[in-house]
């Protein structure tokens, strides 16, 4: 007779496949829980100390680590040597193998788990098992996914046993599994240890979402993963309520979006086109906040994203809706602001109630690159400590207000970066270019006449007084930046000259 050993945290499904197993010859060796709830369907059940000889002890973490069970698993059959030793030591051979491992996801997305519970629940004997006939694979079919019971059974009705190249595919699947798993107690633990943020081994671990259409490009194929813990105010957390399927750019623009949202307290919306902000709006309502980002770049926001930090009204719904909009997202929506986004059938309205959650301290910023990976610290707040004021004239409130709003969108904005802003909104945003003039160049010609008595954001240094100088002759009155340049008293002596109010923050936001 074959044998196939059933151990299950997830019984989802099991009775049926077993059902299966006996009827087409096997019998069946289990442990605890599992070999209850099979024994409660009616099927015959080999305990697994009845196979060992051995009972389980320590409280359960010592049952299926024996020679009778993993020699079972390991003997090749088409080894001559391999079977004379099974046959003289009195072991049966084990020929389908379904385990899935101990809950250590579940555990730890409890609130207040202790660091002893996570621990118990690190699966020892199940990874074993998995791995045992995973390397086995051409005699053993290793079932960790119940969303295979249904294909290993038909092959097994149809041709007696499963086939090799299922075999095969089981067996990967097996060692994608244990990869997955260990790496989240890896980086469990390492955050528990708080003391290395980039390890010597780093192990990461993501659970796909979905497959993509395409990618960036219709010619290129994509697909979407997630984090495999709950991360508040992420967009792998939002709920789709209305629209067609979220595309690769739409996750990365709306990704882009939630990222400048998260610099602000006030009610306030921000619009994202190619992954920059177009459009950034403060205001008391969230009508007002939206109108404010619109204005600030009526054309570019067009076929773009907005995000929201505050719940979106009828009116504000209503505003939406007069352009094309791939996506709008916010913490919630009333009734009648649902019933007029929806209406637009191709419209994708997300709904993320945590969207002002401030992310995890352990996130971190990561890049793939051809052959390796960069990984960096998220780009952190600006406090108010440490600005300085670097010309003769102070900037007044309202300049300081504007520009700090400047401050916190050009941070946002791809290198080179300079942001225009006045009165809680952005006027003007010149993103990506390889020279620094240009940049400002662009952003005060999309500014236009509003220009006069605003603030301007510089994401670097200026290395040249040649943006001050475009500055004032746009009418700007102050300017934030970072500062450090061995020139920097050209451009302050060029503040000077024209009654501008300039600000170093000591810290650069390039963004590539």
């Amino acid at each position: 007779m074959k044998r196939a050993f059933i151990s299950l945290s997830d019984k989802t499904g099991i009775e049926a496949f077993a059902k299966g197993l006996v009827e087409a010859g096997y019998g069946l060796i289990s442990t605890g829980g599992t070999e209850k709830a099979l024994k409660s369907a009616g099927l015959p059940v080999i305990n697994v100390s009845d196979v060992t000889g051995f009972p389980e002890c320590l409280d359960g973490r010592v049952k299926t680590l024996h020679p009778k069970i993993h020699a079972g698993i390991l003997a090749m059959r088409s080894n001559p040597e391999h079977m004379r030793q099974i046959e003289e030591l009195g072991i049966h051979t084990i020929d389908i193998v379904v385990v899935n491992l101990y809950p250590f996801k579940q555990t730890i997305s409890k609130e207040g788990v202790s660091l002893e519970e996570a621990i118990e629940n690190i699966d020892i004997g199940g990874p074993s098992m998995l791995r045992a006939a995973a390397k086995n694979w051409q005699d053993v079919a290793v079932v960790t996914d119940s969303a295979d019971y249904e294909k290993v059974l038909q092959e097994i009705k149809e041709n007696g046993e499963v086939s090799r190249e299922t075999k095969f595919a089981l067996c990967a699947k097996v060692f994608e599994h244990t990869a997955a798993y260990d790496a989240l107690i890896a980086s469990y633990l390492q955050e528990k240890l708080g003391k290395e943020k980039f390890p010597d081994k780093l192990t990461l671990t993501f659970e796909k979402t979905q497959e993509m259409r395409y990618g960036e490009n219709p010619h290129q194929l994509a697909a979407f993963y997630r984090e495999p813990l709950k991360n508040e105010g992420t967009l792998a957390e939002a709920e789709q309520l209305n629209g067609k399927e979220l595309s690769f750019n739409n996750i990365n623009d709306t990704n882009g979006a939630l990222d400048v949202l998260r610099e602000f307290s006030d009610i306030t919306a921000v619009a994202v086109k190619h992954a920059n902000p177009c459009g950034v709006g403060s205001g008391k309502s969230v009508y007002e906040a939206y109108c404010k980002a619109y204005a600030g770049d009526p054309v570019s926001i067009y076929g773009g994203i907005v995000a929201v930090n505050a719940e979106v009204d009828k009116r504000s719904a209503e505003e939406m809706a007069k352009i094309f909009l791939e996506i709008v997202i916010a913490p919630g929506y009333t009734q009648e602001a649902l019933e007029v986004l929806c209406a637009k059938k191709n419209l994708r309205v997300l709904k993320l109630p945590t969207i002002n959650a401030k992310l995890k301290d352990a996130c971190m910023d990561m890049k793939k690159i051809a052959g390796g990976l960069l990984i960096q610290e998220m780009n952190r707040e600006l406090t108010g400590a440490e600005l300085k004021t670097v010309t003769k004239r102070q900037p007044t409130a309202e300049e300081m207000e504007d520009m700090l709003f400047a401050w916190k969108v050009v941070k946002h904005v791809k290198s080179n970066a300079i942001a225009v802003a006045k009165n809680g909104r952005t006027l003007g945003l010149g993103p990506g270019q390889v020279s620094r003039i240009w940049a400002a160049e662009a952003a005060l010609a999309r500014s236009g006449a509003e220009a006069a008595g605003a603030a301007m954001a510089s994401d670097a240094y200026f290395p040249f007084p040649d943006c001050v100088e475009a500055a004032h002759r746009a009418g700007i009155t102050c300017i934030i930046q970072p500062g450090g340049s061995i020139r920097d008293s050209e451009s302050i002596e060029a503040c000077d000259k024209y009654g501008m109010a300039m600000v170093f923050t000591g810290m650069r936001h390039f963004k590539h």
